[in-house]
């Protein structure tokens, strides 16, 4: 990010306003108190696996210009739990946060920065001027080249304040178990729990507190060997699989291991830890054009960041993948696999792999990893497998019939991906929504499964009659969906971030539920009644404020910059890509589909009040030196660049009649 690419315009930093602070000890900061530093932004929320993505893309940054950066979170919820200030302090402690986080529920820096997208990232140089607005992750090289710029300018002009910055710890809340994530049932009737926060596992015994044993050393890292020296980050999901086939593997269960992007199994009767599947690079990218590589090297190439976007389905039959294999074990990338379970019919663990929106399915005996469903596009469509549009599945459970259920934790919903067998065995796979509308839509709400609503579900279970249990984790509840009436209702409440459901068959008694209560860390039981109660509190939608567009002719420009050291690819033509569709369809008269560029005329109907743009910008760079000629030269590494933005607008009159957008901008 060279001086050449930033703007010269000196546009002042807008105010840091919301409702309080974390981790300043009681301290509330303005920009005036931060003089001297650079000042990084990172507009996050903490339900949003792109934003998590980031706090771990930051972390080296942090650490090494620790005397000169202040990075700053601003969180600005999109669901109505996210805006509990308990429930913020909460997940500041679970992701081990260690700057400072402006508590922002009413948006208002938000607006004053005009962030459109989770996460963006601004910069404030330490004379309180932006010096840059990033949209999405995959910025920490760009952003370690603009430091080193504003160190050296910003030391010689004497503007620059080495030091301490304002960040104060907090104290720790938890105990035995540290915001835990999934559980599963031994055979000898103890659980082996997820201890997320600690970053190992935890045996505990049917009376849910007494600890059997710990695999795992505690510390959060990578590695490999016996339970006492093992590392995880944040593990989050684990599946026992079936003692035939873990006889011939050596090991019994599977640990989707989601910060280090990769699959742990693990041989419970001695503790021991291997890696079995993921090389722990993140996977960014699998739906695009023709001549992605994994290693980066290509026109359109798997090395740039899908970014949290917040829209909804379009017409997008073009970015469909094709479902199969990816590759071996430990030479495949994986993205944040949240949860693993055996499927009995399929011969293979089925992966919810959050950080691309899909399912993954993973074959142990042959190492196997492929892609068993979903596009790579967020948000929530149903059809065929490789068409199918997922958000950030977290949970995933097997039925009866060999169908797998899935927490669908972005759109709120609960997926279906229902199994069949193509000519030649392989696995045919449709998927169905039984609860859920899309990105925006959400709340707590009993009845009929087309009104129902959930808010931000992780866990899924199977209960005796074939019913589903859904821990729905930011109503605090346990929920049942019932396939037979497609039906929803309510079995437990009051429950801080439920985040799994298990079922237990006591001796002599009636089946009940585990519920691992993450946020008391704690796991407890809870009955399975005849009757559920019934509840509608209504059904909402994400707060972020509607853009105001006026009917007719809109102009769209979205800005890209290559960063430094790279080059526009534009030896097979333009590389840069737009796709838009609207929802409703009717709001978007003309201007909608794929092209390339990144300007469009967009034309909305004067008869449509509101709705939502869906914008997918793409654009191709290749890393330099140039050649002689200025040619990209042969075997560079080339990246895509890509960002979705899902728009609410309102249409009015005096609205906007042009929308400017920035893929990978500069200010």
């Amino acid at each position: 990010m060279s001086e050449t690419v930033r703007t010269h315009l000196r546009v002042r930093a807008s105010e840091l306003e919301g409702r309080g602070w974390l981790n300043t000890g009681g301290k509330s900061l303005d920009l005036e108190s931060l003089r001297g530093k650079i000042v990084l932004l990172d507009f996050w929320t903490f339900c949003c696996i792109n934003c998590l993505h980031v706090l771990d893309e930051l972390r080296p940054l942090e650490e090494k210009y620790s005397d000169v950066l202040v990075t700053v979170g601003v969180h600005s919820p999109k669901f109505e739990h996210e805006a509990d200030p308990v429930a913020l302090a909460a997940a500041v402690e679970r992701y081990e946060i260690h700057h400072p986080v402006l508590d922002d529920p009413e948006l208002a820096t938000w607006k004053a920065y005009t962030a459109r997208a989770w996460p963006t990232l601004v910069v404030v140089d330490p004379e309180g001027y932006i010096v840059a607005h990033l949209s999405g992750e995959g910025h920490a090289d760009g952003l370690a080249v603009l430091l080193e710029e504003l160190v050296a300018e910003h030391e010689a002009k004497g503007t620059l304040h080495r030091g301490d910055g304002p960040y104060v710890a907090p104290v720790p809340t938890s105990g035995t178990l540290r915001f835990p994530g999934k559980a599963t049932l031994l055979a000898n009737g103890n659980y082996l729990v997820v201890d997320s926060g600690h970053h190992r596992l935890v045996e505990l015994r049917p009376d849910l507190e007494t600890v059997e044993r710990v695999i795992g050393s505690g510390t959060k890292g990578y590695l490999d060997g016996v339970a006492e020296i093992a590392q995880f980050n944040e593990p989050q999901g684990v599946a026992v699989l079936p003692s035939e086939l873990a006889w011939k593997l050596g090991y019994e269960a599977v640990v989707a291991d989601t910060v280090n992007h990769r699959l742990r199994g693990v041989t419970l009767s001695s503790g021991y830890v291997q890696t079995v599947a993921g090389n722990g690079v993140q996977r960014l990218l699998d739906a695009g054009p023709a001549r992605v590589t994994e290693s980066g090297a290509g026109v359109w190439s798997s090395a740039a960041a899908p970014e949290h976007h917040d829209g909804g389905p379009a017409d997008f039959a073009a970015d469909a993948v094709d479902v199969g294999v990816l590759g071996l074990g430990t030479d495949v990338s994986l993205s944040s696999p949240w949860d693993v379970v055996w499927s009995e019919k399929l011969q293979r663990v089925v992966i919810a792999m959050a950080g691309t929106h899909q399912i993954f399915a993973f074959e142990p005996l042959s190492g196997e990893v492929s892609i068993l469903a979903g596009s790579g596009l967020e948000g929530l469509l149903d059809g065929p497998a490789e068409e199918a549009w997922f958000a950030q599945p977290s949970g995933l459970a097997v039925d009866a019939d060999d169908n797998i259920w899935v927490a669908d934790s972005e759109t709120s919903a609960l997926r279906r991906l229902v199994l069949g067998s193509g000519e030649q065995g392989e696995p045919v796979v449709a998927v169905e929504s039984a609860v859920g509308k899309g990105l925006f839509d959400f709340g707590f709400r009993d009845g009929e499964a087309a009104d129902a609503r959930l808010q931000h579900p992780l866990g899924v279970t199977v209960l005796p009659d074939g019913s589903v249990a859904i821990a729905d984790t930011y109503n605090g509840a346990v929920r049942r969906y019932d396939p037979a009436t497609k039906s929803v209702s309510t079995l437990a409440r009051g429950l801080a971030e439920p985040s799994d459901v298990v079922v237990v068959h006591p001796e002599g008694g009636e089946p009940l539920l585990v519920v691992v209560e993450s946020n008391k860390h704690q796991l407890v039981l809870v009955p399975i009644p005849k009757e559920a109660q019934q509840v509608d509190e209504g059904a909402s939608q994400t707060q972020r404020p509607k853009s105001p567009v006026a009917p007719g002719t809109l102009e769209l420009t979205v800005r890209f910059t290559a960063p430094t050291g790279q080059k526009l690819d534009d030896r097979w033509g333009d590389p840069t890509q737009l796709k838009i569709s609207s929802t409703p369809p009717e709001l978007l008269v003309s201007g909608g589909g794929t092209s390339v560029g990144l300007l469009r005329t967009l034309e909305l109907s004067a008869d449509v009040p509101e709705g939502i743009l869906h914008i997918t910008a793409r654009a191709a760079a290749c890393d330099g030196p140039e050649t002689e000629d200025g040619e990209i030269p042969d075997h560079a590494a080339c990246h895509l660049y890509q960002q979705d933005w899902g728009i609410p607008v309102i249409l009015q009159a005096d609205g906007d009649t042009d929308l400017v957008l920035d893929l990978r901008g500069m200010d």
